[in-house]
């Protein structure tokens, strides 16, 4: 099943673009997903599992970096 997600991480502390471009570029790196990125969010677009297996490792990233964040996620 095709699916898409829209995706806006916020970390909640200083020095934070680094930590959003990180966040977007693992999200690039997954395979097989059309993802566009704007201002505000960054949409994946793709099979199911290969969309939230895609999220999930990318904030699983951001998480082992360390500080406060908030993920919205539509889908």
């Amino acid at each position: 099943m095709r699916i898409t997600a829209e995706v806006s991480l916020y970390p909640l502390q200083d020095q934070y673009l680094a930590r959003i471009e990180n966040f977007i570029h693992s999200i690039g790196d997954a395979s097989g997903l059309e993802v566009t990125v704007n201002q505000m969010s960054t949409q994946l677009r793709g099979e199911f599992e290969d969309v939230t297996r895609a999220v999930q490792q990318a904030l699983a990233s951001s998480f082992q970096i360390g500080g406060p964040q908030v993920l919205v996620a539509k889908f």
